[in-house]
């Protein structure tokens, strides 16, 4: 396993990260550990612009530990990286060399463009979004980046961060109106340089990085928002500018309780989201969009695949990932299953006007539907629902991911309602027939490869007086299998499309 592990050390301004990737033999990537460590280097520059010995030291003894749990993993590779502290040091080479010395990492320091370039790759990797303005504040830069048809067209790296202005105007946390507009006036001023950030306004800013994401965890908790992930995650600027408000009027010691926000941001989030307001309102962008992926991740595609980091489809690849990771069921007959799912629902158009993306959300359930039963086949319908609400489905929103995860989880309309319960603000009463229709047509799907030896080589399907008529043009056997189970789901297809599934012997006329 060797060759198929590796290491990304993020030596951020505001904490020094690891990230263990694995790619398995079948093809997939996972995570595997992760550890961090709240440095904030921007806060340990000294008058002179100069990284000091201890601190230098207290790096060496973090990089170490992070060494040795690669070498635990066996890890095949360790890349690591320095961003904007390091960058900015009047001493950051000399730091690096010591570092590199000390642990034998080989540390490159990113310029703020590779920095930007790397973010860009992480997230349009794990995003289904074509045009938008990415921003990543960090402790010690902030990177905004514009992008177009899922490339990107400029980026410019500020040399400010969280970090380096809470130090500078919110010592203690707090930040008054004083400090708020001096604050406010030098993003704007480094911002209103680049003339190009307010070239495309309109659309959405998609945020990477730890103050995006503290953001979307407070928004969350404040809602008590059912879904367990911040990954495309949508605000809208008035939710921002409210909770903005909200933190920077508390004291300290109650906003160190405030619902959703992590101790070592208590006195970084107001500053940030202070940054993340003045950006926004500059490039005139249409609302939030929180990403999970960014810096480490793009790094990852790009060690992990050279010559074509960035992907093309990512839903396809995302889910193509999570089977591999769960690959219980046979690939012939998950393949089957989805050519059945889909050419059904295609058949059946004309009964029914489906929404959009129903099919994407459909061809997705019926490659998943068993991935449970890589945890225990009698419960492989509740595990399969468990795995992809925990997973990333990366290009699909929330409401999408929760209900491919009820389609592919389906057995009963009754028992699919009592399980999308705590999610019923996420989801309509049309999401919820949507979610029985598509459920239905893969359990018959499912039935008509039953015995998992793909039989069925073509089949067509026709409307006739209150049935489904499903008549193999090409079969490897008498289907007695098949049969049965059209049979055994015949009701609930029923309810769901009020017509009766009938399955013809091959041999008939």
């Amino acid at each position: 396993m060797t060759e198929q592990r590796i290491g990304i050390i993020d030596i951020g301004s505001n904490s020094i990260r690891l990230v263990v990737y694995e790619q398995t033999e079948s093809g997939a990537h996972r995570v595997i550990d992760g550890s961090k460590h709240p440095a904030r280097l921007s806060d340990q520059i000294d008058e002179r612009g100069r990284i000091g010995d201890k601190t230098v030291t207290e790096l060496i003894n973090i990089l170490n530990h992070f060494r040795l749990l690669c070498v635990n993993h066996k890890v095949g590779r360790i890349r690591t990286v320095a961003t904007a502290a390091v960058r900015n040091a009047a001493n950051g080479k000399e730091v690096i060399a010591k570092l590199n010395a000390e642990t034998g990492l080989g540390i490159e320091i990113l310029s703020g463009e590779r920095e930007a370039k790397f973010g860009f790759l992480g997230m349009i990797n794990s995003m289904d979004v074509s045009d938008g303005f990415l921003i990543d504040i960090g402790g010690g830069s902030t990177e905004v980046s514009l992008f177009r048809d899922r490339t990107l067209v400029k980026s410019v790296s500020f040399p400010f961060g969280c970090v380096s202005l809470t130090k500078r105007f919110a010592p203690k946390g707090m930040l008054d109106e004083i400090a708020l507009k001096e604050l406010e006036d030098l993003v704007e001023i480094a911002a209103a340089r680049e003339p190009w950030l307010r070239s495309a306004p309109g659309l959405p800013m998609v945020g990477v990085g730890g103050t995006i994401r503290a953001a979307g965890k407070i928004h969350q908790a404040v809602r008590k928002y059912p879904f367990p992930q911040t990954h495309n995650y949508a605000m809208e600027e008035a939710g921002i500018d409210r909770l903005f408000d909200t933190l920077r009027k508390l004291p300290m010691e109650k906003r160190r309780k405030f619902p959703g926000l992590s101790k070592d941001r208590v006195d970084l989030i107001v500053p940030g989201i202070a940054i993340l307001r003045v950006l926004f309102r500059f490039t005139g962008a249409s609302g939030y969009l929180v990403c999970g992926a960014g810096l480490r991740d793009g790094l990852f595609f790009q060690a992990s695949f050279p010559q074509r980091p960035r992907l093309d489809n990512i839903i396809g690849y995302s889910v193509n990932n999570l089977y591999a990771l769960y690959p219980e069921a046979p690939l012939p007959h998950v393949n089957q299953v989805n050519r059945l799912a889909l050419q059904l629902l295609d058949e059946l158009g004309g009964k029914w006007q489906a929404p959009e993306r129903a099919r994407t959300m459909l061809d997705a359930s019926s490659i998943l539907y068993r991935i449970g039963a890589s945890i225990d086949y009698n419960q492989y319908a509740q595990h399969t629902f468990y795995l992809i609400t925990h997973s990333y489905l990366n290009g699909m929103t929330h409401r999408e991911i929760m209900m491919t995860a009820a389609i592919a989880s389906f057995k009963t309309r009754s028992r699919t309602r009592r399980q999308l319960e705590p999610y019923e603000d996420l989801l309509s009463e049309e999401d919820m027939e949507t979610v029985y229709r598509l459920g239905s047509l893969l359990l018959l799907a499912a039935a008509l490869d039953r015995g998992q030896t793909q039989s069925i080589s073509r089949i067509v399907s026709f409307v006739k007086e209150g049935a489904l008529v499903l008549k193999p043009l090409r079969s490897a056997g008498p289907l007695v299998l098949e049969k049965a189970e059209v049979e055994s789901i015949a009701k609930e297809f029923r309810k769901c499309w009020g017509l009766q599934p009938e399955l013809l012997d091959p041999s008939y006329p």
